[in-house]
Order: structure tokens, then sequence, then C-alpha cells
């Protein structure tokens, strides 16, 4: 016979923000599920690039801007908190990151001027003796040196790890959402094959799921997915100082000397399959940037799904007409990036506690179809 579970929260989606969501809500003692399809962590938050920023954070929105900063600010309290708490270091590694030959340098510029954020001129030659392995012919530099990178499968490990120390939270893996319980009018749970799950409050947090999700109660969220393929080198520990980017691409150094270079952006459903164009794109962008990476042994290749949204705002709230259901999904290439604000500000309004930011960008109320 199905079981029947209760809890004040239900999260569905174990990506970093489903992890960061529960962790945050259930640290202010409410009592948590947390469900996903297959293992925690496996998707976007596993695939992706682990950068502390926007790729070109002066050419979004001033929605973006607010939970990126206040992220970035919390990032190296977030790793410290969890290595105290579980033992696995989440390596938020400060290495700074160089834009090189950037069409809209100007506009970066004004943008670091008007949100006082370290981004400064470089001359080419300060840049090259600094990361001696980067390609000669580019012209233009522009930095900030406060940039980090955060090894994003610890950091799935390190939150799942602590989700599982704490007695309010249960931790369903392999448990697909079927449907949704509705009585009254109102959202008062989910439904699985392992059986129903009722809560006061049912939080999406499926990733590039979510549109697929709510449809079923008639619902359409704009969230899509976006593949993105990267490919990963190991190289010597000291081979790169610090991220680099240009056109488009960027290569991320691990402690450890591992080198991630990524990535490609795809609109093929929920194809996740890894293919060779890409690859060879990848490794062509990659020896443009760094050329010793043409004799460099490529241990790994993959691909993942971005929650791609309008404008990479995301949706963090309630959703009108649907009392019971929340949102935090939509992040698209800034996941990662954008959690730990994502989260708090989710905690906050679901708590009914003083925003960390004003939440009205994000709001799901008229900006769902």
């Amino acid at each position: 016979m199905p079981s029947r579970e209760n809890a004040e929260v239900c999260v569905i989606g174990g990506g970093v923000i489903g992890l960061l969501s529960a962790y945050g809500l259930a640290a202010s003692g409410v009592s948590v599920v947390l469900l996903d399809r297959q293992q925690v962590g496996a998707e976007s938050s596993w695939a992706g690039g682990g950068i502390v920023s926007p790729l070109y954070p002066w050419r979004y929105s001033a929605a973006v801007t607010a939970l990126a900063h206040w992220s970035q600010d919390f990032y190296p309290h977030l790793g410290e908190q969890l290595l105290a708490e579980t033992g696995i270091d989440p390596e938020v590694y400060v290495t700074g990151l160089y834009w090189l030959d950037l069409e809209d340098e100007a506009e970066a510029l004004e943008w670091a001027r008007r949100e006082r954020r370290p981004l400064r001129q470089v001359d080419m030659a300060a840049v090259q003796q600094a990361v001696p392995a980067l390609a000669r012919g580019f012209s233009r530099s522009v930095q900030m040196e406060d940039v980090a990178n955060v090894r994003n499968p610890r950091l799935v490990k390190a939150l799942r790890a602590a989700l599982l120390k704490l007695p309010n939270v249960t931790l369903r893996e392999q448990c697909a959402v079927t449907g949704f319980i509705r009585e009254a009018g109102r959202v008062r749970g989910v439904r699985t094959a392992q059986g129903d799950i009722h809560a006061d409050r049912v939080v999406v947090a499926a990733g590039a799921w979510s549109g697929e999700l709510l449809k079923g109660l008639g619902i359409e969220l704009p969230v899509e997915p976006v593949k993105g393929q990267m490919i990963l080198y190991k190289c010597a520990e000291d081979f790169l100082p610090s991220m680099v980017l240009a056109k488009g691409r960027y290569a991320i150094p691990r402690r450890d000397g591992h080198i991630l270079v990524g990535s490609t952006l795809e609109r093929a459903g929920f194809d996740k399959t890894p293919t060779e164009p890409a690859l060879a794109s990848l490794r062509s962008s990659a020896e443009a940037l760094l050329p010793a990476l043409a004799n460099a042994e490529v241990v790994g290749h993959w691909a993942g799904l971005r929650p791609g949204s309008p404008e990479g705002v995301p949706f963090i709230g309630p959703v009108p007409q649907h009392e019971g259901l929340w949102l935090n999904c939509g992040h698209y290439r800034n996941g990662l990036v954008l959690a730990p604000a994502s989260c708090q500000l989710l905690a906050d309004l679901l708590l009914e506690r003083a925003p960390i930011i004003d939440p009205a960008p994000y709001a799901p109320a008229g900006r769902l179809r």
C-alpha cells in the first residue's frame, strides 16, 4: 500500500537551488521533504562550471545583479560552514577573472563604477606575466580580482550531507513527482509512485523540468531546457592561476590542476547527449585561449540542461491562484551564482520575514502565462 507522508514544506528538485532551499528552511526549524527524480545534484548543478559571477555581469538586469552581489559576498561563508558541518570542502576558490578583448569594455567599466564592483583595466603585458599559459594576440583586458569559482559537484555533496544530518529533513531520491494534490483550491502536496506527500507548501525547484511539472496545473511557466557542453582537462596544479574568458568561452582552474572549458548554448529539448561537433568547437576555443591544452589530457566531456528563462531572471515566490504553491526556478546560466540569495529570499518570503532584497522583480505574479 502506498505510503503517506506529511511535512510543512515539500521541495521538488534536488539541484543546488532545491538543496539550498531545503537547507535554509530546515535551519529555521521547518520540517522539509526534498524530492528528486534521480540522485540529487545530477543535472545542471553538477554539469556547470561554477564561476561565482555571471559571465558578463554588466549585460544583466538589476534583478540578476542584486542576487549575484548578495551571493558572491556570502559564498566564502557558505563554503566554510559546509566544510565545518560535513568535512566536505566545496572549494570556494578565489582566482579572479580576466575578460579579454571585450567589445563592450566601456559599458563594463561604467557598470563597475556604478555598482562599486572592483573591475579594472589591466595592461596585457601584466596579464601575460600573471598567466604565462595565455595565448598571445589579445590586446585588451579587464579583471575582477575577487571572483571565485566553486567546485559544484563538491558543493552538491556537502549540501546533501548537511541535510542528512538535520532531524527535520527527509530526503527522497529516485522519487519522481507525478502530480499535485489539490484540496479546496489549494495545493496540499504531491503524488509520487512511492505515495502521497502532504505539505502546507510545495516549492518547485526542478530546474529545466519546472515548466513540464507545472503544466499539470494548467500553468505556463516560460522555463525551457538550454543545453550546454563542457570539457575537462588535467594539467599541472600551477598551469592556470586565474579564470580567463574570451569570445564567450571560459577556462576555469580547480585547485588540483583540472581545467574546465565551456560552454555551448544549444536548444535541443531535453536531449543532453554530448556531441562530437561541440567537443571540436570547445577544444578549438580552449587551444585558442591556452595553446598548451593542445597537448593536455581531456578527462571528461559532458552536457547539462540549463533552465532558460526570459532575461535570465528567476521566478521566486508564491504562485497566484494556487495557494500553497511556490517557485524557485528559472535561473538560466546563473543557478550556482544566484543560489544563496535566491534561497534566502525564498525562505524570507515563505516564513514572512523581512526579505534580503526587493522581491518584486522575481515574483511569479504577472510573469506567468
